[in-house]
C-alpha cells in the first residue's frame, strides 16, 4: 500500500455512515449483505447508501457483485489488512513498549520486525 491508497481509504472511512456500513460488512463476513439490507439496518435512504457504498468500493475497502436484482457488498479483507499493516508498520520504532498490545495484533509489528 502507498500513501495515496491509504489516504483514499481513510478519507472514505471518515464519515459516520460509511464507517458504520464498513464495520457492519466486516462483521457480516465474506458473503456480504445486500445494499438494501445495509440501508435498512442503518436507517439510511437507499440512494444515499448507494453513494456511500460506492465511495468505499472506489477506495478498495469493499467489493460488490450482482445476485439477480440485488447488489451484494462485502468487506475487502485483504485491502483492510493492507491498510492496517500500512498504519502500523513503523509503530514500534524498535521499542515494543510503545505499541503495547498493538504489537501482538498485527503482523507488521511483531517482536521480530520491531526489535
Amino acid at each position: 500500500m502507498n500513501d495515496d491508497s491509504a489516504v483514499s481509504a481513510l478519507a472514505a472511512l471518515a464519515h459516520a455512515d460509511r464507517l458504520a456500513a464498513f464495520r457492519m460488512l466486516v462483521r457480516a463476513g465474506p458473503n456480504g449483505m445486500p445494499s438494501g439490507e445495509i440501508a435498512d439496518a442503518l436507517s439510511i435512504p437507499p440512494t444515499r447508501m448507494s453513494f456511500h457504498l460506492a465511495t468505499l468500493e472506489r477506495a478498495k475497502l469493499l467489493r460488490s457483485w450482482r445476485d439477480g436484482r440485488r447488489i451484494l457488498y462485502a468487506a475487502s479483507y485483504d485491502d483492510m489488512r493492507q491498510l492496517l499493516a500500512f498504519l502500523t508498520e513503523d509503530c514500534c520504532s524498535g521499542n515494543l513498549e510503545i505499541c503495547g498490545d498493538l504489537a501482538n495484533l498485527f503482523p507488521a509489528c511483531t517482536s521480530e520486525t520491531c526489535s
